[in-house]
């Protein structure tokens, strides 16, 4: 954070090449991408200004009907632009910002302030209803949920996903209002990073940004090869293991050249229509057919809890399979399969590492709040009624893909063909922000590249977007048991995002916010910050000057969810290096791992 004599220093400076004339504070156009000399209250400066005039927009903006809200259109423009020509923006000068390079300070110096506010405000078109579609179709998994439940038994099941679906929503209660706090037109937040930096600065940031892209490689990885794993299945795995995973990263070269999150909004309602389509065609295949007994040696709740309740029975000659059973309490009292079972429902809300991508693309970040808790409760419905009706009428048989452990195989391949559909697109969308994290955190702020709205930018992402899914596929598939170690990373990652930062991120937020004291604070006219004290002094006060209980509870917060992820570490741990007891296989050979008779 910019002390007060740092920023007068560079104002009374000269030589400042982001300034040239040399007196005045330093235009935000001239800032660094992550300049450490903006002072954190600079950021919430701008930050008023903008959210009170997404307020004064707002009042005029028509009214959205309902057919809108279901089916969101491709684009409805972006945000209005300040007219800096007299006539609306219509002139060809006010497009030439798209084609100046904002990464480099030398060119930015030539950008008048409406033109960069204009730049900020051109990327932000997603609408609410968009955003309650990429929300829902982050974080909706509804088709492991049954096994979860097979794991955990009736009650710890339901208490679990009930407990973990409120924390997962006032995390990004906690995000949100942060996000409101720091972001502006002039200092757009672009990413889960730019909080981190805002709040903590450049320590926590990189920590983040490598976690997040981390996650999301493997996120768009652990896709390709589902989805390489059902078609095998549909093909009666005739068709060689390693091609039917390379089909889909090469469809992801297609799918991933969409930009905007707006019109990955309609992709978004798309994917969440198929997996309730999927969802009802299953649950009536559970009701009138058992279940995949073949199968449920590979990953049903029985395989994790005991082995015993699905090994068959063949003194008769014929194979008979134990009768399903259910647990209304834990059904094991092994720690490592109490743990896993935990991680189920932990893992189930880990979606808020895209929530800041989210909010840096509506037209107006409030209505993220209304988006994020409706698709919750939307998605806890989800869970509570599939997941509880999968393990009703399938047990310990509960398979970790639900739609694979129908027994009829026509169902399986209609499941399997419409789950690819929307994986697909989940994939695309977490590759659309793993390449804007490394794009905004790497190759513009270290290699100057052109910003995304601009034609040479757009080029390179469609240049990137092959590679990123190259890189996705080849770590995916030359891992063996690469399911078991997304599990460690999964511990490692999601549940920071979810749980850890958004605590921490408050706290500082929080701490900084209400340190400030009379006669303190930024001057736009000087660009001066006055801080009466600094240290530990300012930190203490800002602790307890406002529902410092709040405080503790997310300092409680944050260091529950770092033994939560350190208990999935190690259950993952644990069940990683029992699988590779037995002969693993990757996604470079013609066998599939669901071919029990190679």
């Amino acid at each position: 954070m910019a002390a007060t004599g740092e920023i007068a220093g560079i104002a009374a400076d000269g030589g400042d090449p982001r300034y040239p004339e040399g007196e005045g504070p330093i235009p935000p156009s001239n800032r660094l991408l992550h300049d450490p000399n903006v002072s954190f209250y600079e950021y919430t400066y701008y930050a008023k200004l903008t959210r009170e005039e997404e307020e004064e927009t707002y009042k005029t903006s028509p009214t959205v009907g309902i057919m809108q809200v279901l089916f969101p259109t491709k684009s409805s423009g972006g945000v209005t632009p300040i007219d800096t020509h007299g006539n609306n923006g219509s002139n060809g000068e006010d497009k030439e910002i798209s084609e100046k390079k904002v990464g480099e300070l030398q060119q930015r110096i030539e950008i008048s302030e409406a033109e960069w506010t204009n730049a900020s405000r051109a990327v932000r078109t997603a609408s609410g209803s968009a955003c309650f579609y990429l929300i829902t179709t982050d974080i909706l998994g509804p088709f492991g949920i049954g096994f979860s439940m097979g794991t955990l038994g009736w009650g710890p099941g339901i208490g679990l996903f009930t407990l973990f679906g409120v924390l997962a929503g006032y995390s990004g209660w906690l995000l949100w209002t942060v996000f409101l706090g720091v972001d502006s037109y002039q200092f757009p937040a672009k990413n889960y990073g730019d909080l981190a930096f805002r709040t903590w600065g450049r320590p926590l940031r990189h920590i983040v940004n490598f976690l997040q892209g981390l996650q999301l490689l493997i996120s768009v990885g652990v896709i390709v090869i589902g989805n390489g794993q059902a078609l095998s299945q549909v093909s009666k795995f005739k068709l060689c293991y390693a091609v039917c995973c390379l089909i889909w990263a090469i469809l992801g070269f297609a799918a991933g050249q969409v930009r905007t999150l707006q019109k990955f909004g309609i992709l978004a309602n798309v994917a969440v229509f198929i997996n309730l389509l999927i969802m009802f065609i299953s649950m009536g295949v559970f009701a009138h057919s058992p279940p995949n007994f073949a199968i449920s040696v590979l990953g049903s709740a029985g395989a994790v809890v005991d082995s015993a309740t699905i090994t068959p029975d063949n003194s008769t000659g014929v194979l008979v399979y134990p009768p399903i059973i259910h647990y209304n309490g834990m059904p094991s009292k092994d720690l490592a399969v109490g743990i896993f079972g935990l991680m189920q429902g932990v893992y189930a809300y880990a979606g808020a590492q895209l929530f800041i991508e989210f909010m840096a693309e509506l037209k107006r970040p409030r209505d993220f709040l209304k988006a994020m808790w409706g698709a919750q409760f939307f998605i806890y419905s989800c869970y509570m009624i599939y997941g509880c009706y999968t393990y009703f009428w399938q047990g310990q048989y509960s398979y970790q893909i639900s739609y694979q452990g129908v027994s009829p195989y026509s169902w399986q391949t209609l499941g399997n063909m419409l789950a690819v559909t929307s994986g697909l697109i989940a994939a695309a969308l977490y590759g659309n922000i793993g390449i804007k994290v490394i794009y905004n955190n790497l190759l513009m702020e270290w290699f100057h590249a052109p910003a995304l709205i601009t034609k040479r930018g757009k080029t390179l992402w469609a240049a990137i977007v092959p590679i990123y899914w190259t890189i996705a596929f080849i770590l995916a598939a030359s891992i063996p048991d690469f399911f078991g170690l997304t599990g460690v990373t999964a511990a490692v990652c999601f549940v920071q995002f979810t749980y850890t930062f958004p605590p921490l991120i408050a706290l500082g937020y929080r701490i900084q916010t209400h340190a400030l004291q009379e006669g303190e604070g930024f001057d736009p006219a000087t660009g001066v910050v006055t801080l009466h004290d600094r240290g530990l002094r300012r930190i203490i006060r800002g602790f307890f000057a406002d529902k410092w209980y709040l405080n503790v509870l997310h300092i409680l917060y944050a260091m529950g969810a770092l033994c939560v992820s350190g208990l999935g570490a190690y259950s993952s741990c644990h069940f990683l290096i029992e699988a590779f007891k037995n002969p693993q296989v990757n996604a470079f050979s013609c066998t599939s791992p669901l071919n029990l008779n190679p």
